[in-house]
């Protein structure tokens, strides 16, 4: 109960966080030991620059507490030579010597804070908190622009519907939502493959975590890698990655097939070993990651003609989840329209169209080759201009909840589905829908077909 007590007092980044402290005395290092250890996730010393290195060789910390008067080099000397091998880490300074070089030479270094000695327990843990919430509104804030810049938000929602194809999908993201095996969801393009990635981050573990979504089709050849893995370029700045960006979260990779070749081997690398080493780097930085995967090629296909690695396929196809197209799930359609119909009229600040039964079964019998998001933007289309399109109005008196589930309205939606797969063959519908052709014949004469 205490230890929790000190963890609010200090913000949840405090919580959550690693850090490495840095410093030759055994006594500064067993203090700052004591106070961050039951306030942060894990603590670790090095006594010396030497032994610090080969630390952060084996394992990323978000923060390192740094002495800078210590044996061989200084600090900050040591800051500067693990920036040209890659040091993804921010750095507090600790000094007893507040000369203004040495706060000027720290600037320059992106040191994140400059703590004097002696200072009491509460002086460090403020400045860590600070150094860690703003790290982590950087990382927020350049997540935020990222998506906004992909245009994620769109891929926002639930996976919804109630046909078999869509329960299946579902039931199998609940099944893989507790494991870090990597899933491929395959589909043409607008059949939700960005919800189905996000369902099954937020069933996960991960869901408070970073869920981060990149297009590979979207990023220029010669830029993705800088983009995925991070770069430390001839100035010896950092920036991090994307990878780096959603540690312990979910990256899920959209149109892979589209990945560069070079890209391609560096990403089989990291499934393998969990570790990227960013673009101008020496050192190599463990991961945490979740991976998913997209595209509406055919990869096996790529893998054949050499567009692909077929080691990559092998290693990304553990599990795949095929999103079925709209035109296979017609019970979903009207369930989806509606949905669409009361969140752009809310979001858009204007009126909400009826659906009439008239152009729920025009909707029904559509085959909508853009999928789920070709209905959501005619929907949209529609709020914006206040009317339906021609093709798919309608002068139906039943709206509401009786035009979605009255049964006969439904049962017409179906039957008229099929029976339009079928090229208008009764009798092939009818042993479709596993009844007689009188049924269907009775049907269509009721409904006016």
């Amino acid at each position: 109960m205490k230890n929790s007590a000190a963890r609010d007092e200090y913000g949840e980044n405090l919580a959550a966080a690693s850090i490495l402290v840095i410093d030759d005395e055994p006594g500064m290092r067993n203090f700052l030991t004591k106070i961050l250890m039951p306030r942060c996730k894990r603590v670790e010393q090095a006594a010396s620059a030497i032994e610090a290195s080969a630390i952060l060789d084996q394992a990323h910390f978000d923060l390192i507490i740094l002495d800078n008067i210590m044996p061989g080099k200084t600090g900050l000397e040591w800051v500067q030579e693990q920036r040209r091998v890659g040091l993804f880490a921010d750095t507090i300074l600790v000094t007893a010597y507040a000369d203004l070089e040495t706060a000027i030479q720290a600037l320059r270094l992106g040191v994140a804070d400059f703590v004097l000695k002696p200072f009491r327990a509460n002086q460090i843990l403020n400045s860590v908190a600070r150094a860690l919430d703003r790290k982590y509104l950087r990382r927020e804030n350049y997540l935020l622009k990222h998506e906004l810049s992909a245009e994620g938000t769109a891929a926002r929602g639930r996976l919804l519907g109630k046909s078999a194809a869509i329960c299946q999908a579902r039931e199998m993201l609940t099944r893989l939502a507790p494991l870090p095996t990597p899933v491929l969801f395959t589909g043409a393009s607008g059949t939700g493959k960005e919800i189905a990635a996000r369902t099954l981050h937020s069933l996960s573990e991960r869901a408070a975590m970073p869920f981060v979504a990149v297009n590979c089709a979207a990023i220029a050849p010669d830029r993705i890698a800088h983009e995925l893995f991070g770069l430390v370029d001839e100035q010896d700045r950092r920036k991090d990655g994307l990878f780096l960006h959603a540690d312990g979260g979910t990256l899920f990779l959209d149109e892979v097939a589209q990945m560069p070749d070079q890209v391609q081997a560096a990403l089989l690398r990291v499934l393998e070993d969990q570790r990227i080493r960013p673009v101008g780097a020496e050192r190599e930085i463990p991961l945490n990651l979740r991976f998913l995967f997209a595209t509406n090629a055919d990869l096996q296909q790529a893998v054949a003609a050499g567009r692909f690695r077929a080691d990559l396929y092998h290693r990304i196809n553990v599990v795949e989840i095929a999103m079925p197209p709209l035109r296979e799930r017609v019970e979903d359609i009207v369930e989806l329209a509606a949905l669409f119909m009361e969140q752009f009229s809310t979001r858009l600040g204007m009126p909400a169209l009826e659906l009439n039964e008239e152009t729920l079964l025009k909707f029904s019998r559509y085959d909508w080759p853009g999928n789920v998001r070709e209905l959501r933007n005619l929907i949209e289309r529609s709020v914006i201009l206040g009317e339906i399109p021609e093709e798919f109005s309608g002068t139906g008196a039943i709206t509401g909840t009786a035009a979605i589930e009255t049964l006969d309205l439904v049962t017409q939606r179906h039957i008229m589905h099929v029976l339009d797969a079928c090229e208008g063959n009764r009798a092939e519908a009818a042993r479709r829908l596993g009844v007689s052709r009188k049924t269907v014949d009775r049907k269509c004469a009721s409904w006016g077909f």
